[in-house]
């Protein structure tokens, strides 16, 4: 016998023809252009690993061989140990090399044990014929086991490619929708300068119009005393409306504190007192006895129900009044101001918190989509509905607690 070089033609002709499928072999390449294996090839890592393998399985066949040759034909037990044995290479070679390198491993193991089977076939045809048998038995073991070992490979790698198309889409998808974010608040920007402009031109025409009858310098005192009087008048409404619209467009971030939304209500509803008795509009507050603490910007909230409570004044005529309730509704605080005025329609509700919206004359439009703002940067919302008995109530819901989410937003 001449072992070793059949057993360098078996583990040759194993990592040269029994090669991974198509879909196998991707994989396998594209896992190593990601330099899981340094800077060598791919194929010579995968080539250099599988030679080892498979001449560790040719050297436990040929080991076994060469272990039966010599052991004495009257050590039963030994013989049969020895035979039960070659199960192991089989199965090594169906899992680690698909059902190909089983029938290789099976074809070497004949080769090998042919010798061993011929010298007993005259004087023990017993053991002769149980080894063979038992080749025969473990050979077609060690083929299933390959078959549904390449099975599982392909499935599991399939899956794997699936996973990277996956993840591909989800980044593409991902920077498409920051793309979309981005050229909607290009868009959005266009929007609001193109609308401050807009909002910016009648007061500069005003006072425009009262400095060229000032210069001329033949203005009566009554008329002069106008034209100052309308130069101070849009003076202060261009900077409101340059103040709101820094407040919505670069607000700055809440700072918490426990606060006790009963007096926090309480705060408003004495501020916005005045304007409702100018008005003849009553100011009601409808609160339960215990309302739970919450976390917010104390200041913050003030000036939303304050510009909240503000408009439905003003939308409410005389001898009606304002209602403010606040309750807890699971682990929201709900806050709701209702007016008797007239409502707005449907379609108006929608562009209410739209900025430099306003069904007022002297409004800026920037009041409530400042307040929606800064409720949305609490993680709560703001709304408003028509009420079905004429008027409107806003709701603000704000989370009694803050939450990671409402921490980091802007």
């Amino acid at each position: 016998m001449h072992p070793f070089p059949l057993m360098h033609t078996w583990f040759s002709s194993t990592v040269t023809v029994t090669r991974l499928p198509p879909l196998l072999e991707r994989t396998e390449a594209a896992a190593w252009d990601n330099n899981e294996m340094g800077h060598v090839p791919p194929s010579l890592k995968v080539l250099r690993l599988q030679r080892v393998k498979a001449a560790g399985i040719a050297a436990m066949i040929v080991l076994l061989a060469l272990t039966t040759w010599f052991t004495s034909p009257r050590a039963v037990a030994l013989h049969n140990v020895l035979h039960h044995l070659n199960f192991l290479p089989f199965m090594m070679a169906g899992m680690l090399f698909g059902w190909r390198g089983a029938v290789k491993a099976l074809l070497f193991g004949i080769l090998m044990q042919a010798p061993i089977i011929a010298r007993h076939w005259a004087r023990w045809p017993m053991d002769a014929q149980d080894q063979l048998l038992e080749l025969a038995i473990f050979g077609s073991a060690g083929i299933i086991a390959g078959l549904l070992a390449d099975r599982e490979r392909v499935q599991r790698l399939r899956v794997e490619s699936t996973k990277r198309e996956l993840e591909n889409v989800y980044t593409e998808l991902r920077e498409n929708v920051e793309k979309m974010k981005k050229t909607e608040r290009l868009s959005a920007a266009g929007q609001l300068a193109a609308s401050l402009a807009h909002e910016i031109r009648n007061p500069l025409a005003s006072i425009s119009g009262a400095a060229g009858i000032l210069k001329r310098g033949n203005a009566s005192p009554d008329n002069r005393q106008e034209c100052l009087g309308i130069l101070e008048k849009e003076s202060q409404r261009l900077n409101k409306l340059l103040t709101n619209f820094l407040d919505f467009a670069r607000p700055r971030l809440p700072r918490y504190q426990r606060v006790d939304p009963a007096a926090l209500v309480h705060s408003v509803t004495v501020l916005a007192r005045h304007t409702a008795m100018r008005q003849q509009v009553a100011i009601l507050d409808d609160l339960p006895q215990q309302l739970p603490v919450i976390d917010c910007d104390a200041e913050q909230m003030k000036q939303v129900l304050l510009n909240v409570v503000l408009n439905a004044i003003q939308a409410t005529h005389g001898g009606g009044s304002v209602i403010v309730r606040a309750f807890a509704k699971g682990t929201n605080l709900c806050i709701e101001v209702s007016d008797e005025g007239c409502g707005i329609s449907p379609q108006e509700i929608d562009r209410m918190f739209e900025p430099f919206f306003t069904t007022k004359e002297s409004g800026t439009g920037l009041g409530l989509a400042v307040a929606a703002n800064i409720v949305e940067q609490h993680g709560g919302w703001l709304r408003a509905s028509n009420n079905s008995a004429g008027g409107m109530t806003f709701r603000l819901e704000l989370p009694l607690e803050r939450t990671q989410k409402t921490v980091g937003a802007r």
